[in-house]
């Protein structure tokens, strides 16, 4: 829910919130077209229908404040996910559920294939650069998903359906691995023509990546059942 939802606003604060929510989409668009390194705040500001100093009455740090508050939407919008995917109360045990949270983020990263290419890139860039600042940022995002899926795991854990394991650790695996698959579902996405087609082992990947009910699945059961059978190895 955005604050241009909230009837306490006055006109010019609801006005000036839909200016800013329309230069965070176009500012997503010239993103996914251009990437971030190419974009500039002349293309946004046009496809905004706004001055360039307009911008920057919303945006003073330009080009990157403009794109760190992309990818807080983005987050804003993957801990509702996670939350609603997750919620005790709809009835699904915990399997189930996170079954259903791995298919609706890879329908999310599939709404947004371009401009989540450039989110990915640009965050596994500044999380390996020496800018301490930007690291933590994504820290904590990182840790806001986690804190989204935590309350469902404790849950689970009073129930006695998890092991006694560290429930932030678990909870930090079940994310990563749902990022991972996004990661590769991406690099898989734009790689597709390079892709080695003699080897059968790379063509069930891909068929696995294609397919979010089947890779959903996968991730799912590796998760919860593991790789080894009930029957130790003689």
């Amino acid at each position: 829910m955005t604050s241009s939802d909230d009837s306490s606003l006055s006109r010019r604060e609801r006005e000036r919130q839909a200016r800013r929510e329309a230069m965070l989409r176009a500012a997503e668009s010239v993103f996914a077209e251009k990437g971030y390194a190419h974009a500039t705040l002349e293309e946004i500001a046009e496809r905004a229908e706004f001055g360039k100093g307009t911008l920057y009455n919303y945006f003073e740090g330009g080009k990157e404040e403009i794109f760190f508050a992309v990818v807080d939407t983005i987050y804003n919008e993957i801990c509702d996910l996670i939350t609603g995917s997750m919620a005790a109360d709809n009835g699904q045990p915990l399997r189930a559920c996170y079954h259903d949270l791995v298919l609706r983020a890879l329908a999310f990263y599939r709404d947004r294939e371009d401009l989540f290419v450039i989110l990915i890139k640009e965050a596994y860039r500044m999380c390996f650069s020496h800018d301490a600042e930007k690291v933590a940022y994504f820290q904590r995002q990182q840790a806001r998903m986690v804190d989204a899926l935590l309350p469902r795991l404790e849950e689970a854990a009073t129930q006695g359906v998890l092991r006694d394991l560290p429930l932030p650790a678990m909870a930090h695996l079940l994310i990563e691995n749902i990022d991972g698959l996004i990661v590769h579902r991406a690099i898989a996405d734009t790689h597709a023509s390079d892709l080695d087609a003699s080897s059968s082992g790379s063509c069930e990947h891909q068929a696995m990546l294609e397919d979010p009910e089947q890779a959903a699945t996968f991730l799912t059961t590796m998760l919860f059942d593991g790789v080894a059978t009930s029957t130790p190895a003689s």
